[in-house]
Parts: structure tokens; C-alpha cells; sequence
């Protein structure tokens, strides 16, 4: 009885266990082999939204720039628990100059974005308790608050009491 008992929870264990991995796919597909065909100087903005389809991501400085994303993750191995890893994680970043023409393209990808080194360092705080800019500004949210000076004087008095 108790073999038949641990053979039916060992079935149910071993039915919800699955050998395909999941893929999770997030932006423009085979971005690397697309952005091959994309020629600087040459490719306008027509062709880079046939070929591409609308940014992820655009901006507007001097030129247009906009950035293509794909991403994907698979789950990792019955070690890692089904853990999701990131897979793929590819960038294109595209200038576009005033008259639509691409004049600068730059493909990242996920080894790249290990070697890019982020900042650490913090901003300090713009002004202390001490300094003149705080006082000043204390004492004009003082003057807002209470234009003629009637809160002061009022608890002047209900101390007094």
C-alpha cells in the first residue's frame, strides 16, 4: 500500500516537471543581424522604421536618437531552481541627423554591457543648516507663513498664562 502511495506522488512530481526551457523574448527580434543592413550615411528614417519597426526608446538633442532593445530570458537548469537568467541583451543606439539620414550607429551587446563601469559616486546635499542660503530661506517661509508676526505673539501670551 505504501509503495503505491509513493508512486503516485512520485508521478505528480515527475508530470509537473517539464525539459523545455521557458524563453521569455522582450523588443525587435534578430536585432543583430537587422542592424547589419543599416548602411551610415546612407540609411534614412523611413527605412530604419521598415526594417526595425518604432524605437523602444527616442530623444532629441542636436539629432534624433533612437534605441532598439532585445531581450531574452531563459530558465536556467534544475540546480538554479528554474531561475530566469537573462540570455540575450542587445542595444542599438542610432543617431539621425536634421535631414533623417543615419550618421551614427553603435551596437551593444551583453558582454559589452558587463565591461561598462558605473559611478559611484553621490551628490552632497546643495546647502547646510548653517549656511546663509538656509537661514534666508527659513526666515522668508517664516515671513509666508505669517506675514505680521500675530503666531509669535499669541504664544508669547498662552505661555505668559
Amino acid at each position: 500500500m505504501r509503495k503505491i502511495l509513493y508512486i503516485i506522488i512520485l508521478s505528480f512530481i515527475v508530470s509537473n516537471c517539464t525539459l523545455n526551457k521557458v524563453n521569455k523574448h522582450h523588443g525587435v527580434p534578430n536585432l543583430e543581424k537587422k542592424q547589419a543592413s543599416l548602411i551610415v550615411n546612407k540609411t534614412n528614417k523611413n527605412d530604419i522604421k521598415k526594417l526595425l519597426g518604432i524605437p523602444s526608446t527616442t530623444s532629441k538633442f542636436d539629432n534624433d536618437i533612437w534605441i532598439y532593445i532585445e531581450r531574452t530570458q531563459s530558465q536556467s537548469g534544475i540546480i538554479k531552481f528554474g531561475k530566469m537568467e537573462i540570455s540575450k541583451n542587445d542595444v542599438l543606439v542610432l543617431e539621425i541627423d536634421n535631414y533623417g539620414i543615419l550618421k551614427k550607429k553603435e551596437f551593444y551587446n551583453k558582454d559589452d554591457m558587463e565591461k561598462i563601469k558605473i559611478v559611484e559616486a553621490t551628490t552632497e546635499q546643495g546647502f547646510k543648516r548653517n549656511s546663509f542660503i538656509y537661514e534666508f530661506m527659513s526666515s522668508m517661509r517664516q515671513k509666508i507663513n505669517d506675514p505680521l508676526g500675530k503666531r509669535a505673539d499669541n504664544q508669547k501670551t498662552i505661555s505668559q498664562r
